[in-house]
């Protein structure tokens, strides 16, 4: 059955691997990106600035006159800001709650009055598996990521006599341009510049070195499928999916994991 996708920031990594497998599965995709009209897409692609909300409204409201409907909504879009939070400009912070969290809970809002009208739909959030921990130098996105689980859990009790299902996805070390694209904050890292610089270089040979996003393309897919989806998809290796087991561990040996993991 082929559904009409709303998908944010397909201009790469993620958001382009699940646009081309919908589309060529005959799926009406759209996707968004702010610099569309440069882009080269087998699937259609809309100009969109995410935390422009007028610009949002207008573009879902366009769609659904369009085509009548959005049946599934993937919140893709998201950026990275590293550095240590002693140090951390506020601007910088709400940037990346701005992008990551609340342009995506606008998103939602807009497209939920025609979910409910039509009894069903499906959000799927890109989420990451920095969300169920705290990475050194990386705590406002893991903050941001992490929101965004609790808000999906809640959505699910509030949708479910509409029948619209809220997917958060997770994924651990892929291999995007979340590295190259990251604001990298070192300049105010002085008083942890050597363990700020070994975190980086070890994160950012984990990206290099990571798994295929076509891989997170692919569960998409198949959650698309399903009747009742789980809320939470865990993705990547064995130890990133073993990471919600953290209340296993006492607070500080899990600690000690951490820092041995990322150096």
């Amino acid at each position: 059955m082929s559904r009409v996708i709303l998908i944010t920031g397909t201009s790469s990594g993620f958001g382009k691997s699940i646009a081309e497998k919908l589309h060529s599965q005959g799926h009406t995709v759209i996707g968004t990106s702010r610099n569309a009209d440069k882009l080269n897409s087998v699937f259609k692609t809309l100009k969109l600035d995410i935390n422009n909300y007028d610009m949002s409204k207008n573009l879902i409201d366009n769609i659904i006159n369009s085509y009548g409907k959005i049946d599934i909504l993937i919140n893709n879009a998201g950026i990275n800001i590293t550095g240590p939070i002693e140090t951390a400009q506020i601007s910088d912070i709400k940037r990346v709650f701005d992008t990551n969290f609340f342009s995506h809970i606008n998103m939602i809002q807009n497209v939920l009055p025609n979910m409910r009208s039509n009894n069903k739909g499906l959000i799927i959030n890109i989420t990451s598996i920095a969300g169920y921990l705290g990475l050194p130098f990386w705590g406002t996105y893991c903050a941001s990521k992490s929101s965004f689980n609790i808000i999906a859990e809640s959505l699910n009790i509030e949708l479910k006599k509409y029948n619209i299902n809220v997917v958060n996805i997770a994924p651990g070390d892929y291999k995007t341009e979340i590295s190259s694209n990251r604001v990298d904050r070192s300049e105010n890292a002085s008083h942890y510049y050597d363990e700020y610089i070994n975190v980086i270089n070890t994160v950012n040979s984990k990206m290099e070195h990571g798994r295929n996003p076509n891989e997170i393309a692919e569960l998409v897919s198949k959650i698309i499928n399903k009747k009742n989806p789980k809320i939470n998809y865990l993705v990547g290796g064995f130890l990133e999916k073993k990471i919600t087991l953290k209340s296993l561990f006492p607070d500080k040996i899990f600690q000690k994991i951490i820092m041995k993991l990322y150096n």
